[in-house]
């Protein structure tokens, strides 16, 4: 409790008055604008670069649709996730402890700590890369980049901290003037943005792998838990719930835009060059653009790549860090000192440094760890949407704050998609010779399953209505959203899971455990073949 103190203003614990006129709502957004930002401009990090350079360089803006389609889904994620955290005032993971059991509370905060300390790692592999163009020693760089992310959470101000965050956020449009000189064919964009096809003569199974790939470097679990403590750390309530909405529109304008500038100025910089459908890495992109655009372009997009990655390490950590409160019960704030939050601070630092360590060693497997980031944020990614889902219908936590049905039909298609590339990323791994025939039986049977089992649950539904087994749902009273609040966890029934759910749960659990270890079989049989 206490004082909203956002980056660009103050909102008093005693500040009751109606927010009526539009300067004082605009005095109010811009105190609370943040969160949303954050977590998405976060997301646009080193791996986005690398994947949306690729798409551009390889293909052209022909997969401009693809983010497009991104748009609903970012939204109704992150939608909940900030639902979640005004109405309870309880991190992620200490909800799923609290709700669904201590194997998922432990299994949610140890995948979360292993696939963000790969990612983490993604990210210094990004500042070095970024550091290499500029000509800057690649040890002492990485170094400062990781004490200067340390620093900037450790000043024990929440309000200082987010300002250190915009300042990165204002550093990403370093892109824009990149954009500009790569000379965009602007008809071209708009047509591949609203058409959906597939780029004519490629492999099918590269072009589906990759936009997995874009799927899953633009939606990861880390979001999740990242947004949701952050909104809590604001001291952000139901009350100031639609302005927290437009805040996630900007962000999820701002990461689209993003993401699209990187495609498209790479494809125009390498179209009908002799490096176009030859990806390497963004130090590639970064040699092309200046010796095609101008070495300033190549500068630009070097520093802009060095900035993503700061801010998605500091995201991410923090990730982390906020969990491991959530689940061992530690003091985690950025309005604490350090002094007064050690293990929280402790947990920071070491996943900071560590990553960075692991970048500097000469001989770091650092392509394996990129692939297993990757692998392994597919893998995971429909089990928190899974959790997250469960938790927004949960009437005892979330009040009048529940779904709506439209709501869950959507969530539940996402979940089936994300299931489906999931198994045909772990696949693809698994049997790195698989081909697109094979790709496309894999998503035309999942698709066939999930149509299947929709059937079947509506049937199923249908006929315990008719029997009078199905008990309808009492209508939630939605006037007092703005007030209400979940009451303390200790006095919450436990959750009764129907027999579908623990099904559903106990197949998720299985799948889980199979891909993971089949994952890092995988991984270490590639690591010994050198």
């Amino acid at each position: 409790m206490g004082d909203i103190k956002g980056a660009f203003g103050t909102i008093r614990l005693e500040d009751s008055s109606a927010q009526s006129s539009w300067k004082r709502r605009l005095k109010t957004l811009l105190a609370i604008v943040g969160p949303g930002l954050i977590v998405m401009v976060g997301d646009n990090d080193a791996g986005a670069f690398g994947t949306y350079t690729q798409a551009g360089q390889n293909y052209g803006t022909s997969l401009l649709w693809t983010l497009l389609l991104l748009v609903p889904v970012l939204f109704v994620n992150q939608e909940m996730v900030l639902r979640l955290g005004v109405v309870t005032g309880v991190g992620h993971a200490r909800l799923i402890l609290e709700r669904f059991g201590k194997f998922w509370g432990a299994f949610s905060a140890i995948d979360l700590f292993i696939l963000n300390a790969l990612t983490i790692v993604t990210e210094f592999i990004g500042i070095s890369i970024g550091l290499d163009y500029l000509g800057v020693p690649k040890v002492a760089g990485v170094v400062v980049s990781a004490l200067f992310v340390i620093g900037a959470a450790s000043t024990g101000s929440f309000q200082r901290f987010e300002r250190v965050c915009m300042a990165l956020i204002i550093g990403s449009l370093l892109l824009v003037p990149v954009f500009f000189m790569a000379g965009p064919d602007y008809g071209q964009m708009a047509h591949d943005f609203v058409v959906p096809g597939i780029p004519a003569g490629s492999d099918i199974a590269d072009v589906t792998l990759l936009i997995i790939a874009v799927v899953g470097t633009t939606i990861a679990p880390w979001q999740l838990f990242f947004q949701q403590s952050y909104v809590i750390d604001k001291r952000i309530t139901p009350r100031y719930m639609k302005y927290e909405r437009v805040d996630l529109w900007l962000g999820i304008g701002i990461v689209i835009l993003g993401a699209a500038a990187i495609i498209s100025f790479t494809a125009f910089t390498f179209g009908g060059r002799p490096e176009f459908g030859h990806f390497t890495d963004a130090g590639g992109v970064a040699e092309g653009l200046g010796k095609y655009v101008g070495h300033a372009a190549g500068i630009l997009f070097a520093l802009a790549l060095i900035d993503a990655s700061i801010i998605g390490a500091a995201a991410v950590g923090l990730s982390t860090s906020y969990a491991l409160g959530d689940v061992l019960g530690l003091k985690h704030s950025l309005h604490r000192k350090p002094s007064e939050a050690k293990g929280f601070y402790a947990a920071f630092a070491a996943l900071i440094l560590l990553s960075a360590v692991i970048v500097i060693i000469p001989g770091s497997p650092l392509g394996l760890l990129t692939v297993g980031v990757q692998v392994l944020a597919g893998v995971l990614l429909p089990s928190a949407t899974v959790f997250l889902l469960l938790l927004c219908n949960d009437k005892e936590v979330m009040g009048p704050w529940v779904n709506g049905r439209g709501m869950n039909i959507f969530t539940s298609a996402v979940i089936a998609v994300l299931v489906i590339l999931s198994v045909v990323l772990t696949a693809a791994v698994l049997f790195p010779d698989i081909d697109g025939t094979t790709i496309l039986e894999i998503l035309g049977g999942g698709a066939v399953l999930a149509v299947l089992a929709a059937v079947a649950l509506v049937v199923v539904r249908a006929r315990a209505r008719a029997t009078g087994k199905l008990v309808v749902p009492e209508q939630m009273d939605r006037s007092q959203r703005s007030e209400w609040r979940m009451p303390p966890l200790a006095l919450l029934r436990r959750p009764q899971l129907s027999t579908a759910r623990r099904a559903g749960l106990s197949v998720l659990r299985l799948y889980l455990l199979v891909a993971m270890i089949l994952v890092i079989v995988r991984v270490v049989q590639l690591a010994l073949a050198g």
